[in-house]
């Protein structure tokens, strides 16, 4: 049974008043390598179907991986049993009257391991090199196709394929003591340089071979785009209007609403998330497998639009269902599954910012990422594999760890320079959210908070 069959057997079983049907068809393919050399390879395929059934206000959702046809009847039963048994859901609004994708009735196709076709021997060149350079590769290469496709009682019939492929990569010295990492996110791999970033762990490795220890305090410090997109996600993900509102986040205004309007960077910085932004293409219409203080399972198919969070330096929108939309008076400005940073025209490179920073520190990622104070938004974490001291536009030399304690809210107040964005992988965030770009930044006064044994 195909996931378009399912949907109609699904509608047509229900006794409910109305209902939404999500099929999921995902399958994956993976690399993995470890001292210059490939340990595994695999492919795998998933199924899940999500049932949502409405009876009046009250809501029943149930989710079954790898249902067969003879199973409908019973997941379909509990989904409007659910339903019958539920209490009025506060966010219950009509379903969207009915649009339909021009692919709708195409098959979902797989990945397969012909994906790696062109970036396998490339990686084998880069274990020979790595060999003779006395380096030692490890990481792992993953692709993964989801299709999903949506089906509504009001007549809706969307899909979307979305494909999503990473790279992370370590190089480690033959005595291990120094490490170096980089990662990367693509659609199909075609666009990943694996010479060109050996050679980068190669350079960073070579500024490790001189150690210099340094104590916690507040350091002008430059972050490569990843782990901006690492700190801009979590903004992002805190975003909710209806938390705002209610005085929970660093979004809330003082004495009630929000702060959408308010200055948040004197530089005039652009955070937005856009369905069709090149390199980082996601579903252009709301996917809510159940509802949320950010979703709700009545917007399914709500077409997405480029939306700003940030415009301008002022904050622009919140994370909005129809429902709480309806509770703040903002817009309907529904979550959009990527993430889009940009500052002043002719932003500089990493390496051009590097060459002009007096003394300063360079990082090369964040991770262990934890919420210390939700109305500041202050967070907490570890840097790793690689903090740089920079002198007279030279890298001097490898550091000690550090842990900081940043807000993201308020570094962007704090920015001296945001460079050139480009798209990253946000290393802590990369199993649920990597379509990501970002530009490099300078902070004049980041907080190492502490120094930090980690390795």
């Amino acid at each position: 049974m195909t996931p378009q069959e399912m949907i109609e057997r699904v509608l047509e079983l229900s006794t409910a008043d109305d209902n939404v049907v999500i099929v999921q068809e995902g399958s994956s393919a993976n690399l993995r390598f470890a001292d210059n050399t490939l340990t595994t390879n695999g492919v795998s395929r998933s199924s899940q179907l999500t049932v949502i059934s409405i009876v009046g206000r009250g809501v029943g959702v149930v989710s079954r991986a790898a249902v067969r046809p003879d199973q409908l009847d019973d997941v379909v039963a509990a989904a409007d049993h659910a339903a019958e048994d539920a209490r009025p859901s506060e966010d219950a609004r009509p379903l969207l009257e009915g649009t339909r994708s021009g692919d709708w009735d195409v098959p979902a196709e797989p990945t397969s391991i012909g994906v790696f076709g062109a970036f396998a021997p490339a990686l084998g060149e880069a274990f020979a090199t790595a060999e003779a350079g006395g380096r030692r590769l490890y990481g792992f290469a993953e692709h993964i196709v989801t299709t999903t496709f949506v089906g509504t009682s009001t007549g809706a019939r969307l899909r979307h394929t979305q494909p999503t492929g990473r790279l992370e990569l370590n190089a480690k010295s033959s005595d291990t003591r120094r490490s170096a990492w980089a990662g990367v996110s693509t659609r199909d791999f075609s666009d990943v340089d694996v010479a060109a970033l050996d050679a980068s762990l190669a350079r960073r490795l070579e500024w490790a071979k001189n150690r210099v220890e340094l104590p916690a305090g507040r350091y002008e410090t430059l972050l490569p785009p990843t782990a901006v997109a690492d700190l801009m996600t979590y903004l992002y993900w805190t975003a909710g209007a209806r938390d705002a509102m209610e005085g929970r986040t660093v979004f809330s205004r003082p004495g009630g609403g929000t702060r959408v309007g308010d200055v948040l960077s004197e530089l005039p910085i652009r955070l937005y998330g856009d369905p069709s932004a090149p390199g980082v293409e996601c579903p252009p219409f709301v996917v809510a497998h159940a509802s949320g203080r950010e979703n709700s399972v009545f917007d399914n198919g709500l077409p997405l639009a480029p939306t700003d969070w940030i415009s301008g330096g002022r904050l622009a929108n919140l994370l909005q269902t129809r429902h709480s939309a309806e509770l703040t008076g903002l817009p309907v400005t529904p979550a959009v599954d990527n993430l889009i940073m940009r500052g002043p025209e002719g932003g500089r490179s990493l390496e051009e910012m590097i060459a002009s920073t007096e003394r300063g520190l360079l990082l090369t990622c964040l991770w262990y990422i934890r919420e210390v104070d939700p109305q500041t938004l202050l967070l907490t974490g570890l840097t790793r594999d690689g903090v740089y001291l920079v002198e007279n536009g030279e890298v001097v030399g490898e550091v000690n760890n550090f842990r900081f304690n940043e807000s993201p809210v308020d570094l962007l107040r704090r920015l001296t320079e945001v460079g050139a964005s480009e798209q990253t992988l946000p290393r802590e965030w990369s199993d649920y959210f990597n379509r990501a770009i970002m530009p490099p930044i300078r902070v004049p006064d980041f907080n190492m908070s502490t120094v930090s044994q980690a390795s």
